[in-house]
């Protein structure tokens, strides 16, 4: 498929776009690329939508070097898009760190987002104590420093129906991450995102969550909070990890397309 372009305040994003019909733009978690959802954008082309996947900042074939890698900035990236695009407003899921994103496209840029659909989501967080921070800010530390972390991380990230393909995408993965050691710096050093981002958000949402997700300790517990702090339906993913879109593509995509039906619905009327 055709990587595309936009050039944004800092650097370009790299995108691709395939299909007809309502938008539908996915982005990655943090240190992923677009092609995270190599199994589920072929579900939604056939469904028909017009399907759009990016990079986010520092990641893939987005520029390596930026300076600003907050959710913030990732979400004006997000809206930039689905007005290059000219076909909003469009349904935004988002992986992981990039749910926060698509959060702040909602509330920033609402005429553009008909929906939003976080997947593994870390917003809100569920309260973690001293230790736990200090863990999580060790851990970062040393995929900076040994990116091999990641591809190990990766191998538990799928703990039922690894793809058939894992490997090579793992090996990739962390060949990126060498050349691209400032991003992996600013990701996995970030600030919880505060959830008063939540309270401007007023389009339909849909929680996605694996139960075996290992970034969570009681991951249906996670996804519980968020479906209720939103208002949102929850779409539980059983026995999935934290990339459910890539583990069990055809699950999600039998919760996902129903509520793309709706919102669209929704927009038409």
């Amino acid at each position: 498929m055709e990587t595309r372009f936009l050039q944004v305040d800092g650097g370009r994003i790299a995108y691709d776009v395939e299909g007809d019909g309502p938008l539908v733009v996915m982005i990655p978690g943090m240190l992923d690329s677009r092609e995270s959802y190599r199994f589920l954008r072929p579900l939604l082309v056939r469904a028909g939508y017009r399907v759009a996947t990016m990079d986010i900042r520092g990641c893939g074939e987005s520029s390596a070097e930026w300076d600003d890698y907050s959710y913030e900035a990732q979400g004006r990236d997000i809206a930039a898009l689905v007005g290059h695009l000219d076909a909003g407003p469009a349904v935004l899921v988002g992986n992981s760190y990039s749910a926060g994103s698509i959060m702040c496209a909602a509330a920033e840029a609402p005429a553009l987002v008909a929906g939003v659909v976080p997947i593994a989501s870390f917003v809100p967080n569920l309260p973690t104590g001293p230790v736990k921070r200090a863990l999580l800010a060790l851990v970062g530390k040393v995929v900076v420093a040994f990116p091999s972390v990641w591809g190990a991380y990766l191998r538990s990230a799928y703990p039922s129906a690894p793809p058939a393909d894992l490997a090579d995408y793992r090996a990739r993965s962390v060949a990126a991450l060498r050349t691209r050691r400032n991003a992996t710096r600013a990701y996995v050093s970030a600030p919880p995102m505060s959830e008063a981002w939540l309270d401007r958000v007023t389009c339909p949402a849909l929680v996605v969550m694996g139960t075996a997700d290992p970034d969570f300790t009681d991951p249906v517990a996670v996804a519980e909070l968020q479906a209720a702090r939103m208002n949102a339906p929850l779409a539980l993913v059983e026995g999935a990890g934290h990339y459910p879109h890539a583990e069990f593509p055809e699950v999600l995509a039998g919760s996902l397309l129903p509520f793309l039906a709706r919102v669209h619905a929704r927009v038409a009327v």
